[in-house]
């Protein structure tokens, strides 16, 4: 089980230049709407300690970018990263929160309808709308045991289906073009954060 805690990090672009994957001087901060599921998930990942800072708030989509824009300035972060659902905000309310985040470079991994949708794209492909109350039964029905949100153990559960989940969820996003994150029911972008995670992963 990872320790809880919590170091700190911040945000510095680097997309377009070579990295030495064993360089753990990169510093994340993940600010989550949910204040056990996503954070859970989160903290799992095996990655040295020093390298992540996960915070669950329970904010809404404006609210939690406006929060991570004043740690992002207490703090030195190599990337910082909202993590929100669109579930029933208005739709100018999730499209404010993105572009929000956009204009102070803060990355966002979003999905519409809900975190679980990551969870669900571990086991199949999911290109049509499915209700988020129907989340919870069919995970259950895919996990072998009920799906319970705050989970301690789903990253080691469906570790092994993430290849293809980064797959199905590259997949999903491209068919939207071009993407409107409000609208593009069901899409998310939890795999861009999963992929800048596993530069760190370690293993043993």
């Amino acid at each position: 089980m990872p320790n809880k805690a919590s170091p700190t990090r911040r945000f510095r672009p680097y997309f377009d230049r070579p990295i030495d994957t064993r360089d753990t001087s990169e510093r994340f901060l993940i600010v989550c709407e949910g204040e056990k599921t996503e954070p859970n998930y989160f903290w799992s990942f095996p990655v040295p300690k020093k390298v992540i800072d996960v915070q669950g708030f329970g904010f809404n989509t404006t609210a939690l970018v406006e929060r991570a824009l004043e740690l992002k300035n207490q703090e030195h972060y190599d990337q910082v990263w909202c993590v929100f659902d669109r579930d029933d905000f208005p739709v100018e309310n999730f499209n404010r929160a993105i572009a929000l985040a956009k204009q102070h470079g803060i990355c966002v991994a979003y999905s519409n309808q809900a975190f679980e949708l990551w969870y669900l794209l571990h086991f199949h492909y999911y290109n049509t709308g499915i209700n988020r109350d129907a989340y919870k039964a069919k995970l259950s029905n895919l996990l072998g045991h009920e799906y319970r949100k705050n989970s301690e153990t789903i990253y080691e559960e469906i570790m092994p289906l993430q290849k293809a989940a980064l797959r199905n969820a590259a997949k999903l996003l491209e068919q939207y073009s071009p993407p409107k994150p409000a609208d593009d029911d069901p899409s998310t972008t939890v795999h861009l954060l999963v992929e800048q995670l596993n530069r760190f992963v370690r293993w043993r």
